[in-house]
């Protein structure tokens, strides 16, 4: 579809110009510049750790710049917290939306911006406006609800509906996708390009390079803390893309998948007739050493099945035998000292103590398997947490660094780097590449390949086909919370896969 442009698209809009920061011992940009025009949607992408993060937050006024400048329709400014920049209008929107789940819709919209009347606040009226606003939004709902009532999608529309109404200049979304699923991600990017045809300038942080075909102008690339180069999003294939982000050639992942073999190991982990709330009577069989890989689409099952397993989820039927006995966990404890682990899809809710510094947080499956009495000395958690972070190549340049100040990748890596701590027999990976760069993503993979040549047994479940196919030894493919399909090689790929999603 032709958009027609408004007179003021494509004019900068907002500059900044060889801005520099620095932290004790770190150079989190280094004389980076980026330029966003009215009425265009630019992505911000580089690996974890580029400096993207810190470039937003210079931008919104969470940081001050050491270096460089700030135009904003060609005047100079420092914002200097994110009140100011939303005053100037500059408006970010975070993956975990930051509004207040205890208060109204319309409060949050309007919260310290509320209209009064006779000194007291104007209830009706914000009400009002808020149901007025958000039907721009195609949502119709009731405003006086407290905002936990709504799924995340909804919260997230809200977001962009407060920040631009308060703004309505630039908009920073961070992640705005990652908890949403396909008919969410279509209705979101119909409205930022709604946006756009208003003049509204959209920088988008994402780790989607589908989305990012699909939605954005423009492309800037960050590699360790300095600009790569912007490019104009249709003029610039994937792969220039990945190597300008990796900073070398990609060597593609092998595309073939596990190869077929005579020798059939020990069964470790079989469940039968396995059957929840959210699950309809499943059966999985795991081999020492091998790759069970969970396909389908996003509300499939997958995570269902991970949180069963590992009896976050209660079972209602079912029989699981693990390790050559019958077993029953009634709570993830069991299943741990059992020898099973479980790194989980949403890493800040369910993963991280991020408050607990990255050698807490990586020796705690440890210590619990081990038991409290049996204190891990302090200097046998430091060895453990300094060769998983050589290991792994985690950026971090102190372990005692609370993991809350890691980015996503990094903070996975202290994930899987706790279960490998563990020892466990079986391990589970909900989306273990999700939100995390391309050069994570690859060295994750790496590692599923070598924890299998070392005889441990995993569960991969992962909306990814192309990276099942690299490592699965088995896929069972889900739908509508039911198992639809098993398939081994020669039969693992994609037209295979996606035939089973899509077989009525």
């Amino acid at each position: 579809m032709h958009m027609q442009t408004t007179p003021q698209q494509h004019s900068p809009l907002l500059q900044l110009k060889n801005i520099d920061k620095r932290f004790p011992g770190v150079q989190a940009l280094d004389s980076v510049s980026f330029t966003l025009c009215a009425g265009e949607i630019h992505a911000l992408l580089g690996e974890n750790g580029a400096g993207k993060s810190t470039l937003i937050k210079v931008m919104t006024g969470v940081y001050q710049r050491n270096g460089g400048e700030i135009l904003l329709e060609g005047k100079t400014i420092s914002p200097s917290n994110t009140q100011d920049a939303q005053e100037l209008g500059i408006s970010t929107v975070y993956q975990e939306v930051n509004l207040l789940p205890n208060l109204s819709v319309a409060q949050n919209i309007y919260l310290g911006r509320e209209p009064y009347r006779f000194g007291l606040i104007h209830w009706k009226k914000m009400n009002q406006d808020a149901k007025k606003l958000l039907t721009q939004y195609d949502l119709d709902i009731d405003v006086s609800q407290d905002l936990s009532h709504y799924s995340v999608a909804v919260q997230q529309l809200i977001a962009i509906a407060r920040g631009v109404d308060m703004s309505a200049k630039v908009l920073i979304l961070d992640e705005p996708t990652a908890s949403l699923d396909s008919q969410e991600v279509e209705s979101l990017f119909r409205i930022l390009r709604d946006l756009k045809t208003k003049g509204v300038g959209i920088v988008m942080v994402t780790h989607f390079l589908d989305q990012v075909y699909a939605v954005t102008d423009k492309i800037t690339v960050l590699r360790n803390a300095k600009l790569v180069g912007e490019f104009t999003t249709a003029e610039l294939s994937r792969s220039e893309l990945i190597s300008h982000m990796l900073g070398k050639e990609l060597t593609e992942l092998e595309k073939q998948s596990v190869s077929e073999s005579n020798e059939k190991p020990d069964v470790i982990f079989q469940a039968t007739d396995l059957s929840a709330q959210t699950l309809s009577s499943i059966n999985v069989s795991v081999s020492k050493g091998q790759v069970v890989g969970l396909a389908g689409l996003l509300g499939s099952g997958r995570t269902e099945l991970c949180r069963l397993i590992f009896a976050l989820d209660k079972k209602q039927t079912g029989k699981i035998d693990f390790n050559g006995q019958s077993v029953s966990f009634s709570s993830p404890r069991d299943a741990i000292l059992a020898g099973i682990g479980l790194c989980p899809e949403d890493r800040k809710q369910d993963g991280i103590f991020d408050q607990l510094s990255i050698r807490e947080n990586m020796v705690i499956a440890k210590q619990i398997k081990q038991g409290w009495w049996k204190k891990i000395t302090f200097q046998n958690q430091k060895q453990i947490a300094e060769e998983f972070v050589k290991d792994l190549q985690i950026a971090t340049s102190d372990i005692e660094k609370p993991i809350g100040q890691l980015s996503g990748g990094n903070q996975q890596k202290v994930i899987l780097a706790r279960w490998l701590a563990a020892q466990p027999l079986l391990l589970i990976l909900d989306e273990p590449t999700r939100g995390i760069d391309i050069g994570a993503h690859a060295e994750i993979i790496k590692l599923i390949r070598k924890l299998c040549s070392q005889g441990m047994s995993l569960i991969v479940a992962s909306s990814e086909i192309e990276e099942l196919i690299a490592f699965s030894h088995s896929v069972i493919v889900l739908r509508d919370r039911k198992k639809v399909a098993e398939l081994t090689p020669p039969n693992i790929n994609s037209q295979q896969i996606m035939k089973a999603i899509a077989a009525h």
